[in-house]
């Protein structure tokens, strides 16, 4: 998927890109806490594959420079594809899983009854989950670093699927609550910005 966004004047490419199928998709829980994120539930096998498959059949940008979440799912999609064109890889906090709160560990079939409360208010943390609107603005700030640091570049972001497709829902200036309307992103999916 390309966003032709004409409001931005973009200075770098970026290949906004979900991680692969997870050990937390297979089991069909949501794993959004650091404790839980960043050590343990990488790439299924399933993850894997698509992951050899992406890389081998490129059709994308060829990236020149890879920033990814540090939970250990995305650390391993970065890390293929990283390794596949030569690169360093680069861990950025702000790209992180959005926190689901007391829904933590639960089955993801919980999912769309937060994604109702998401449609009614951007701000809302029924679950304490993290809300709408603060996972906005720290992908906005982690892609306006990129940009500040970056020229020319083409950058391969890899981040999760709820923060992407919110941060594309603020890109196209739409209401944050409105960002289920987005387009689903797939696992290893790559969406093409700016440039």
């Amino acid at each position: 998927m390309d966003i032709d966004d004409s409001r931005h004047h973009w200075r770098n490419r970026y290949l906004l890109m979900r991680h692969g199928h997870s050990q937390a998709n297979a089991q069909g829980t949501i794993i959004s806490s650091p404790e839980r994120g960043l050590l343990a539930y990488g790439l299924s096998p399933q993850g894997e594959q698509q992951l050899a498959d992406t890389v081998a059949r490129w059709h994308w940008p060829v990236p020149t420079q890879v920033v990814h979440s540090d939970f250990l799912r995305t650390t391993h999609t970065a890390a293929r594809v990283a390794a596949a064109f030569g690169l360093e890889m680069q861990k950025e906090e702000r790209l992180r899983e959005r926190h689901f709160g007391e829904l933590e560990g639960k089955a993801d079939s919980h999912y769309p009854e937060v994604w109702a409360f998401d449609a009614q208010n951007a701000d809302h943390t029924q679950w304490q989950v993290e809300p709408v609107k603060r996972v906005a603005a720290r992908m906005v700030a982690a892609l306006e670093a990129l940009e500040q640091r970056f020229e020319g570049e083409t950058v391969l972001v890899v981040s999760h699927g709820d923060p992407l497709q919110i941060l594309l829902t603020a890109l196209a200036g739409k209401p944050l609550t409105k960002h289920r309307e987005q387009p689903a992103l797939l696992p290893a999916s790559i969406t093409l910005v700016g440039g």
